[in-house]
């Protein structure tokens, strides 16, 4: 699917191409919902999301440079559908006043006004053995901060800190759910909602083994797939066979119960698990996964505990294409609107990198490409498919002896 007619030049840059991607009614119906625009007379919320998205592409580490780089000229400013160039003093005030969950709403209205087309066009691996279940990838990232400018954000004794709280959908590769909160606050602790619909697989780090969680989710006739902790009491009740001749990677596939005492308090007693040791190669070490899942085959369930590697790509790309780690304000509706509007240009540069990019291109150079052209005025599909990195040559426009000639007459009069 096209988003974008090929033609080398534009009557927009494509910063307000990028910003066309967002239904006019969308953005109006979260600036209703939270009622953003009440009492502002110059910077709106559209002005917001407009300078915001600039300083996410643009990687602007100050106000001052957002203001300088979007005042480059009046037609650019006409061009991005503002009314004037917003002034840092402006922009510091809307930020740390306008609340950030307008911002919040608009990213998951535009994840399902683009599902389907995220969807048909993903990139994941299909695991054939679970191809009709949805799979939840759950992982936190870090960002540090400064505690003398950043107290609510409370992480240790001397340093401040905030976590992005992330559920990784693998069927659109991109997260579905986010929560921001102080570092301080524990992994398993990180979303209202820890259960899902039945059949699905969740698939976590063992910052999450919780048995009180598990016994929820074992109930809601979910699959988790983890690992254990090395302190966890069990007894292994059957060693199962190995398949002949591949999986070599798979060392060992045993039933177990858990002892515990928590886990006897938590209700998981007696319960039929399942413990899977597999070898990785990368880090020349063994991996204990933990699932609920009786019947699969091992491979299954170590190629589902792999695919955590995607959020971490995730996290990577974040911090690397946008502005996730250096904020323009420091109060806590500041960050989370930044994060927000990265989130929201993260999706937007999926989408165009998934429907509109010919040849498979890696985020990091995909956003770095758009990042050069974004004050042109060159169409996305151009830019995305005909821009390259390529030797142009300059063609004298007149023959070499009439400008030797021109310049020896001028030389004479001289």
């Amino acid at each position: 699917m096209g988003l974008f007619k090929r033609t080398k030049n534009n009557n927009k840059p494509v910063l307000r191409q990028i910003l066309d991607l967002i239904p006019d009614w969308l953005v109006q119906s979260c600036i209703s919902k939270y009622q953003s625009d009440k009492g502002c007379h110059k910077y709106m919320t559209y002005d917001q999301l407009v300078a915001l998205s600039f300083g996410q592409l643009c990687k602007c580490t100050t106000l001052a440079d957002i203001s300088a780089g979007l005042s480059v000229s009046e037609t650019f400013i006409r061009d991005l559908k503002l009314k004037q160039n917003p002034a840092k003093s402006t922009m510091s005030d809307g930020n740390k006043n306008r609340n950030w969950r307008v911002f919040e709403m608009l990213y998951y209205k535009l994840l399902s006004h683009y599902t389907q087309v995220l969807k048909v066009k993903h990139r994941t691996d299909i695991i054939d053995e679970v191809k009709h279940h949805t799979i939840k990838i759950i992982d936190s990232t870090t960002i540090s901060l400064s505690l003398g400018l950043f107290d609510w954000a409370k992480f240790r004794t001397a340093k401040g800190g905030i976590k992005i709280h992330t559920c990784w959908d693998d069927s659109l590769q991109i997260p579905d759910m986010i929560n921001i909160t102080p570092a301080k606050v524990h992994d398993s602790k990180g979303f209202e909602q820890q259960v899902f619909k039945k059949d699905t697989i969740i698939v976590e780090d063992k910052g999450y083994f919780d048995f009180k969680l598990m016994r929820s989710r074992i109930d809601a006739k979910n699959i988790f797939v983890t690992r254990i902790k090395d302190n966890t009491l069990f007894e292994r009740i059957e060693e199962l066979d190995l398949p002949d001749e591949k999986h070599y990677h798979i060392l060992k596939d045993e039933i177990i119960t858990l002892t515990g005492v928590k886990a006897k308090e938590c209700g998981m007693e007696g319960l039929s698990l399942r413990l899977i040791h597999v070898y990785d190669e990368v880090n020349n070490k063994v991996i204990e996964i933990f699932t609920n899942q009786l019947t699969w085959e091992a491979a299954t369930i170590a190629a589902l505990y792999k695919k955590r590697w995607d959020i971490e790509l995730f996290f990577k790309g974040l911090k690397q294409n946008l502005q996730v780690k250096t904020f323009v304000g420091t109060n806590e509706n500041a960050v989370k609107s930044q994060i927000y509007v990265a989130l929201i240009q993260y999706l937007l540069l999926e989408l165009l990198r998934r429907n509109t990019c010919k040849i498979k291109q890696g985020m990091s150079n995909f956003s770095e490409k758009i990042r050069i052209c974004l004050t042109y005025y060159l169409s996305i599909e151009y830019v995305c498919n005909v821009v390259k990195p390529k030797v142009f040559r300059i063609k004298n426009k007149e023959p070499d002896w009439i400008q030797v000639d021109i310049f020896q007459k001028t030389k004479l009069s001289l």
